[in-house]
């Protein structure tokens, strides 16, 4: 199966205290671009999060947002910095002493000094943060790439039915030349007749003129060389996976047959029938811009 190159996809999860929301986006782009936004503080988990992306995707502008939240208590340690404490005791009670003032101290009071606590926070294991986050990231990248695969199928059934098309386009130049020739041949009898004023006409001029014609007009290799693209374009859409560059360069050869079809002849008809094969490549192309 082929998938788009748009997509988006969303996960939270809560673990180990901590609640982690992915989102992951992406447009087309020639390459693979991808850019994490995350907080800073856990920016050893970015190199671990890009792999597992590069893992899934091979082609897209893709963004990847993730936050993090403390859902419960963390392992913080607060306890005294007594000597601290004990200086400032010591001070005020020397205070209350020399001045004649009142003694109020108080646990309240004393708290007012942040520095007589010491807080002790255990850092965060990297390695397991890392794997937490990840974690929620495969979640969110399933969900991303359900949503590529059913646009995915939308667009191949969509190159299916335009590949049909063009190949009935073709099997219409193939019946037009040789009506194309007959017309051609008649058209020059009747104007040999006409220069000459005479019924007797050379057949062997005729049909060496008409064999020239023939050849210039000749359109038989480059419906056969269409037909094969054709097979090939269906042959990659049944295959799946990342066809989009394939399938640019596969339209540059399809193109290039139609051009050569519509340059040679002077007919009317075919000309418009060229023109729909056109129309209906161009029409891939924007299609295939979506493909990853």
């Amino acid at each position: 199966m082929i998938k788009s190159m748009t997509g988006y996809g969303r996960a939270v999860e809560t673990i180990n205290n901590r609640e982690i929301t992915v989102e992951i986006r992406s447009v087309n782009n020639r390459y693979l671009d991808c850019t994490v936004k995350l907080p800073r503080i856990f920016g050893f988990a970015e190199d671990g999060i890009k792999n597992a992306v590069k893992q899934s995707i091979s082609r897209g502008k893709v963004d990847v947002y993730i936050s993090v939240n403390v859902t419960a208590g963390t392992d913080t340690k607060i306890s005294l910095n007594r000597p601290v404490l004990e200086g400032y005791l010591d001070v005020m009670q020397t205070i209350a002493a020399d001045y004649g003032v009142r003694n109020d101290i108080s646990v309240s009071s004393l708290t007012r000094f942040s520095d007589i606590f010491v807080v002790e926070k255990q850092e965060d294991d990297e390695k397991q943060v890392t794997e937490d986050i990840l974690s929620v990231v495969a979640q969110a990248l399933e969900k991303y790439d359900a949503m590529r695969t059913v646009e995915g199928a939308a667009l191949e059934a969509d190159l299916r039915s335009r590949s049909k098309t063009i190949l009935g386009l073709v099997e219409k130049v193939e019946q037009r030349s040789p009506i194309t020739l007959a017309e051609y041949r008649t058209r020059l009898t009747e104007k040999m007749q006409e220069v000459l004023q005479s019924t007797n006409i050379d057949e062997s001029r005729i049909l060496q003129e008409a064999a020239i014609y023939c050849d210039k007009i000749a359109v038989d290799e480059e419906t056969v060389r269409l037909r094969s693209h054709l097979s090939q374009l269906e042959t990659m859409l049944t295959n799946g996976g990342a066809i989009g560059r394939k399938l640019d360069f596969l339209l540059q050869e399809l193109n290039r047959e139609a051009n050569t079809i519509g340059s040679k002849g002077n007919d009317l008809e075919q000309a418009r029938t060229v023109v729909e094969i056109k129309a209906e490549l161009e029409k891939i192309r924007e299609q295939t811009q979506n493909i990853e």
